[in-house]
């Protein structure tokens, strides 16, 4: 199971800055320490060539970025310094999606150790999302194979109202989402089934309105590839997500929604999402988790 990584993915941010930007190298580490991935099945990745980027954002706000240029109210809404780093971050993580997409379609299940970037518009970022790598990877996918059917499946506890805005009617994509109905965020767009869940929702109820609406998403669409944004923001003790699973939930949340997919035989590409818990290295632990998940069930599921 090829897992796409760059040490590019790791930004300085300041002191009590609420992203944990060291969780994809904390989360890396574990999966190797744990003997769950070995070094060989980990591919080093640089950024997305820029043409990739322009099927999806707009060339002023690339430039933006690139040159640094961006005004406060802007860096505001990023959520994040924008410095010289910030354009390669972003545009490696970028990457990392594209390729584990195309490593799915050819290997069944295929491993972005980040990504979900899904606050990401044409024209502008917000929520710690610079580039918009689901709508990139899909973009780049749609070139390469012509007429493929790409479902998003995001759970992570906020709606991808970037990736529901670049991509709209676009009959080849469906983009599935459970999130919170009620959070801070407000500009949202609809996306093709939206599935909101009262405010911390409680884990058997969660589990109960994912099952029963995923279910009915596949059966309509039947995708040629899933895209997967896991989310570890559904944990009780994140900051932001306004969930309230436990461990033990998410973990069968990942068990049941990876199942559906690989002994159906639906390629499915795995990115990180959000994850902003109290309780250092958490969110790491819970992407590590999820990584796990989908190692074991690849293998145990490679001659269905």
């Amino acid at each position: 199971m090829r897992c796409f990584y760059s040490e590019d993915f790791e930004l300085t941010l300041p002191a009590g800055h609420p992203f944990p930007m060291d969780k994809f190298r904390v989360s890396k580490d574990m999966l190797l320490e744990g003997g769950i991935i070995t070094p060989e099945e980990i591919v080093q990745v640089r950024m997305a060539d820029s043409h990739v980027l322009q099927r999806v954002h707009d060339r002023d706000y690339l430039q933006k970025i690139y040159s640094c240029s961006v005004d406060r109210k802007e860096e505001m809404r990023l959520g994040l310094p924008v410095t010289p780093k910030l354009y390669t971050r972003s545009a490696t993580e970028v990457e990392a999606t594209r390729l584990a997409c195309r490593a799915a379609l050819e290997e069944g299940v295929a491993v972005c150790l980040a990504g979900g970037t899904h606050h990401a518009f044409r024209e502008h970022g917000e929520g710690y999302c610079v580039f918009n790598d689901v709508a990139a990877a899909i973009r780049d996918l749609q070139d390469w194979r012509p007429g493929i059917k790409v479902m998003v499946v995001d759970t992570d506890a906020h709606q991808g109202n970037g990736t529901n805005a670049i991509l709209q009617n676009d009959p080849k994509v469906f983009i599935y989402s459970i999130h919170v109905g009620k959070n801070d965020r407000t500009n949202k767009h609809g996306g093709t089934m939206d599935v909101e869940t009262v405010r911390y929702v409680e884990g058997e109820m969660y589990l109960k309105q994912l099952f029963s609406t995923l279910a009915a998403a596949l059966d309509v669409f039947l995708p040629d590839l899933v895209i997967w944004i896991a989310g570890a923001d559904n944990h009780r003790n994140d900051r932001f997500g306004q969930m309230m699973l436990s461990l033990k939930e998410m973990q069968r949340r990942d068990e049941v929604l990876l199942k559906a997919l690989i002994r159906n035989r639906i390629p499915v590409a795995v990115l990180y999402g959000g994850g902003y818990n109290r309780q250092a290295e958490f969110t790491a632990k819970i992407h590590r988790n999820t990584i796990a998940m989908a190692k074991k069930l690849a293998s145990e599921y490679r001659g269905i």
